[in-house]
């Protein structure tokens, strides 16, 4: 008898191109999950409509109903729990979560950001690295924790910045690796690969990471 599938929710903002891909790798056989419901806090996420498009529940929480972030993040992380997810993927949520709502998903819950972090936490990360003249520009996977963009590393994709790269163009050619980074990365966790050693370590196979996985052709590589 085949193992349960990894059950997985995601959180997403927008048009959910992180989210397709990977809904892509499941049908393509390469990602071993089930996905259990997406959620959004914009009612026209297209996200919402990739998710449906592909059987997976949804749901949307209006921030504006709630008197606090405080308030919205226990509901949402209320209705999340209901889904039985066992791990939640954040594609593209732009909202800043309550530490104390995350708490319980602290080494169960990952975020792709689009820079090579430490670097360029926050937004306009395709900016700051052209006007910082930076060699290289990437993205990183990493745990979520309460710290913004700031929980542990666990895999990167790097790219050259071009002579002539704009803010567009850099963040299209990155696009094309996070949607090869993502979904490796939930692979290793839905082969129970990896874990947050507290407070900041990663571990692969039960051995302690020194720098995070990098994407070469595809796989993930230390």
């Amino acid at each position: 008898m085949s193992a349960p599938l990894l059950r997985v929710a995601v959180l997403a903002s927008g048009r959910g191109s992180n989210l397709q891909a990977l809904i892509a790798a499941r049908d393509a056989g390469a990602l071993p999950v089930e996905f259990v419901a997406v959620g959004s806090d914009k009612a026209n996420a297209g996200a919402l409509q990739l998710a449906k498009d592909a059987g997976i529940p949804t749901f949307t929480l209006d921030p504006k109903a709630f008197a606090s972030r405080r308030d919205f993040d226990f509901e949402l992380f209320r209705q999340l729990d209901a889904t039985g997810a066992q791990v939640l993927v954040l594609a593209g949520f732009m909202r800043i979560i309550d530490g104390e709502a995350l708490k319980p998903w602290v080494g169960r819950m990952i975020n792709i950001h689009p820079s090579l972090l430490p670097k360029y936490r926050g937004l306009h990360t395709h900016r700051r690295a052209l006007e910082a003249g930076d060699k290289e520009h990437g993205a990183s996977v990493h745990y979520v924790t309460a710290e913004l963009d700031g929980g542990p590393v666990i895999a990167q994709a790097r790219i050259d910045i071009l002579p002539g790269d704009s803010e567009e163009r850099l963040a299209q050619r990155l696009l094309a690796f996070e949607h090869q980074l993502f979904p490796a990365v939930l692979r290793l966790m839905a082969a129970q690969r990896l874990d947050l050693i507290a407070p900041d370590r990663v571990a692969l196979d039960g051995k302690l990471m020194d720098a995070p996985l990098q994407l070469r052709n595809g796989t993930l590589v230390d």
